[in-house]
């Protein structure tokens, strides 16, 4: 089965698409944060539109799960806990797994070239993830190489429901990458995972992406429980550090 390295999304092509698309990077950039009020009135003339062309963006956020309605009150961003972000990662390891091993099973010459291709710009962009500059370089390259990962798995279904996930994981992975420095080796990880994939060991690779998808969590509740980072609150303020701690204690 082939199939074509995934490229980056093409230029909007409506108001509508060109309002969805910078609503989708402030939330997840969280310049308008987790918890925030979405006044129509107001947000029509930052982004240069009209209020139905807004709407329609909002609603598009909704089907995505990144924004929320409140009855008669308006649209919210949606919130962001620990709790969502392990439910969140749990279902992404049960599904990229079992993606991965069937595209390591029918993956052709053609998916190992776009998986090598695909690596060698992530790992590219890897040695300027330091630099604040490069976090949107190594994010869209980190969505790629996941894409071309499981590109090879023919159910469309599993591929559909992993890219909802990812998306909603982005503002996590967002914070992690706030961190400094960076207390993980991400290109070991995906090293180990193109390794494992292209010599057809279908578990090791499955296990490498796991514990891959897992660090992620794992560096955040660290990072909140030694006061190096802070959640958003449902309020769209940031928690304090010892806020943070009291919420893991609940999650």
């Amino acid at each position: 089965m082939s199939n074509r390295t995934p490229r980056s999304n093409p230029e909007p092509k409506t108001l509508v698409e060109s309002a969805y698309r910078n609503l989708h990077r402030d939330i997840i950039e969280g310049t308008l944060p987790p918890g925030a009020k979405l006044r129509v009135e107001h947000l029509k003339d930052n982004y240069g539109v009209g209020a139905g062309t807004l709407r329609e963006a909002l609603s598009l956020l909704i089907s995505d799960s990144l924004v929320v309605t409140q009855g008669q009150r308006g649209f919210r961003v949606a919130p962001v806990s620990l709790e969502d972000f392990e439910d969140i990662t749990n279902m992404r390891v049960m599904l990229e797994s079992e993606a991965l091993r069937q595209a390591i099973a029918l993956g052709d010459e053609v998916w190992e070239g776009d998986l090598l291709a695909a690596f060698h710009l992530l790992s590219k962009a890897e040695e300027r993830l330091a630099d604040s500059e490069g976090r949107d370089e190594w994010e869209e390259r980190n969505r790629v190489f996941h894409e071309v990962l499981i590109a090879a798995c023919p159910s469309r279904w599993i591929k559909h429901f992993i890219s909802i996930l990812y998306h909603q994981a982005e503002r996590y992975r967002r914070l992690s990458l706030s961190l400094h420095p960076i207390p993980r080796d991400v290109h070991a990880e995906h090293t180990a995972i193109v390794e494992f994939a292209l010599s057809g060991q279908d578990a090791r690779a499955a296990l490498a992406l796991e514990a891959h998808i897992r660090t992620t969590p794992d560096l955040l509740i660290a990072a909140l429980r030694e006061g190096r980072a802070i959640l958003p609150s449902h309020e769209g303020s940031p928690s304090s550090a010892a806020g943070g701690r009291n919420f893991l204690q609940k999650a």
